[in-house]
């Protein structure tokens, strides 16, 4: 397993020299790692010997896959996760498939986790068979009562296991950032555990989504990955504050991080006004079902 060197919470990617086929391909060689890894894995999770340790092994593989290719990581804030007594919800934004494979080799040595997933995930050939291996939660997202039932019954009693739940309460994997369609799931889901809630801003752009298959876009090695993990937020009431404190969190990350790579980030107009309320339903989250 690739052991990481973290300093103070922190990691940063060694300065890498990719060689001249990586430099030339490196989607091609990139997948050509991910691939193995992910069919490796998939073999292990049938025969039920995907563990919690390979859960690791596996994602810390395409970390370095990533590296090896030029792709640049750079993580913070992983002592507040350290911090924690018990387990909390992760809430963050989703740009990529980068996160999914990359974070739980992050997290699960800290804390044991699972993500809120689609149900189409568990039936996809090969994915199939780590995704359930995880007990992940599974929503439809064609019946939006069920699944907040789902979420909240599902991952009360995973809290109450002392298994971490991470959420990416946007609609899809997207570059831009709308608050607007950033639901208020994952603070109702606290609220309703008692747990505190992890703000999670990413930056995961060197891995682009496909335009035919999502999962296998472009690799771009220029562009830089960041993964900041926020201070811990105790929830009161509903968590109307501590998710309009998580959009503020991922917001201002992603601006200074555009900011910094001397990049215009895409803007939405009235993008404070564009918070999803807590307390309007979404398409996530019905009103018969908040109470």
């Amino acid at each position: 397993m690739q052991e990481l060197e973290l300093a103070g919470g922190a990691y940063q990617s060694p300065p890498a020299a990719p060689g001249w086929v990586a430099r030339a391909f490196p989607s091609w060689s990139l997948y050509g790692r991910f691939v193995p890894i992910v069919l490796r894995a998939s073999r292990k999770a049938k025969r039920g010997l995907y563990s919690d340790a390979e859960w690791v092994r596996s994602s810390r593989a395409v970390l370095a896959a990533l590296e090896r290719v030029g792709v640049q990581v750079s993580v913070t804030g992983l002592e507040r996760l350290s911090a924690l007594d018990g387990p909390c919800v992760v809430i963050a934004n989703h740009m990529s498939t980068l996160e999914t494979v990359v974070l739980p080799g992050l997290i699960q040595p800290i804390k044991p986790a699972t993500f809120i997933v689609k149900q189409s995930l568990l039936e996809t050939p090969v994915f199939r068979h780590v995704m359930r291996s995880r007990n992940p939660i599974a929503v439809t997202r064609t019946n939006p009562r069920q699944d907040l039932k789902d979420v909240l019954e599902g991952g009360v009693e995973r809290l109450g296991r002392g298994i971490s739940i991470v959420v990416f309460p946007q609609t899809t994997r997207t570059v831009a950032f709308d608050p607007a369609e950033f639901s208020s799931i994952g603070a109702k889901l606290a609220a309703r555990a008692g747990v505190p809630i992890v703000p999670l801003a990413l930056q995961t752009q060197a891995w682009a989504n496909g335009q035919r298959l999502k999962d296998f876009g472009m690799i771009d090695p220029s562009r830089q990955v960041r993964i900041a993990f926020g201070e811990p937020l105790a929830v009161e009431g509903r968590g109307a504050e501590e998710h309009r404190a998580v959009v503020a969190y991922i917001d201002e990350h992603l601006a200074a991080w555009a900011a910094e790579d001397g990049e215009a980030r895409p803007a939405l107009p009235g993008a404070a006004e564009r918070v999803a309320r807590p307390d309007q339903p979404t398409t996530e989250e019905p009103r018969a079902e908040e109470k």
